[in-house]
């Protein structure tokens, strides 16, 4: 095995399995819109989350919810799954989701396969504008992002200052947490067309102020603005 085919196994499941068409049922989109509800849920049961997590979701600019990151490999391994984008309104209200693809490959003694649910809190303009404006933004230092990783209940780390992104996640499997450093986010134009009917841009989405609408994601934006 080679650093090339952990690329490629990464391109796979970021890419391959997520870049989907953009005839693909909405059902599939509203799938992860539900899912997503379930994850913002879970902030509220005794044990997952703590306080200070859920007050760094109502300070934040925005938050990606991926309520399946798959990751598999042996020896090399990668992991993908797609996520929803909504940005915190200065008013508190959340914004219509945009869909991401989520993944990131990694290198050494590893076996397995495990199903993570994870939350990006996104918390500076500046690290949401790199999300939105690249195709394929790699978090960590490439792209002069500080990136704190949050484990269930991680309430020590919570406190750290600076970070422009906290990732958290809740794992079941073999694995054990969640690297995304060095991992890349992008936008999945397909979904969006998919999800609202036509061609729309993850900017008039998540800007849109309502004028892009889908009714299916409310229950979302909804729980979000109960934090």
């Amino acid at each position: 095995m080679t650093r090339r085919f952990a690329l490629a196994l990464f391109a796979l499941l970021a890419v391959g399995l997520l870049a989907v068409p953009g005839a693909r049922a909405q059902s599939d989109q509203q799938q992860i819109v539900d899912e997503a509800v379930g994850v913002v849920h879970s902030f509220h049961t005794p044990g997952n989350y703590t306080d200070n997590v859920r007050a760094l979701v109502r300070r934040s600019r925005a938050i990606l919810i991926v309520p399946n990151l798959v990751k598999a490999g042996f020896i090399f391994g990668a992991q993908g799954g797609q996520g929803v984008l909504l940005i915190h309104n200065r008013n508190g209200s959340w914004s219509y989701p945009a869909f991401y693809n989520v993944g990131a490959a990694s290198f050494g003694l590893q076996a397995g396969v495990a199903v993570s649910k994870v939350v990006l809190i996104i918390m500076n303009d500046r690290a949401l504008q790199l999300a939105i404006t690249n195709a394929q933004l790699k978090l960590g230092a490439e792209a002069g992002l500080a990136v704190a990783t949050l484990g269930a209940g991680a309430e020590g780390s919570v406190t750290s200052a600076g970070a422009d992104i906290y990732a958290l996640s809740n794992s079941k499997g073999l694995f054990g947490g969640i690297a995304l450093q060095g991992g890349a986010i992008g936008p999945n134009q397909d979904w969006n067309a998919a999800y609202y009917g036509h061609p729309v841009s993850t900017e008039a989405i998540v800007y849109g102020r309502g004028r892009i609408r889908q009714p299916g994601a409310n229950e979302l934006r909804r729980a979000l603005g109960r934090l």
